[in-house]
């Protein structure tokens, strides 16, 4: 992914309030049964810093995020890098409220370009990643709490 290319954006209506989508985005407890299950801690306050490793394919990659922007449960901003590697990022997640439930819409944004020569860091694995965890997982996690 380099800077230069479009954010990879993707939305997903959800059937739940915009407080249960800020709660399963932000809580630690509820972010371990959709998106990374060894997330250590998270905090949507602004400064909030955590790691933690995902090994795949032979290689580590420890994720670094820190909470830029959190305004409750309407927007989450935080940076995204990866330790040992070139390349940084944030992603934004903006909640609306619907007819139906809320319209959740995540923007990955790439300030510094990521190494070209894996895989995990080229755009097609960023806009697959981003589309399963919030398309099919927080999807599925969303509706089973019905």
């Amino acid at each position: 992914m380099r800077a230069s290319d479009p954010p990879v954006v993707v939305e997903q209506t959800l059937e739940a309030s915009p407080d249960q989508v800020w709660r399963a985005i932000t809580d630690p407890q509820e972010m371990t049964k959709w998106f990374f299950d060894n997330i250590p801690d998270f905090r949507p306050e602004i400064g909030f810093e955590t790691r933690f490793n995902i090994h795949h394919e032979g290689r580590d990659f420890m994720h670094c995020w820190k909470v830029t922007e959190a305004v409750a449960p309407e927007r989450l901003v935080y940076d995204w890098s990866y330790e040992g590697y070139e390349g940084d990022s944030y992603v934004t997640f903006e909640l609306k409220p619907t007819g139906e439930g809320t319209h959740l819409k995540l923007t990955a944004t790439i300030r510094q370009d990521f190494p070209d020569d894996i895989p995990e860091f080229r755009r097609e694995s960023c806009v697959g990643g981003w589309r399963f965890f919030l398309q099919e997982r927080l999807k599925a996690y969303l509706n089973q709490l019905k």
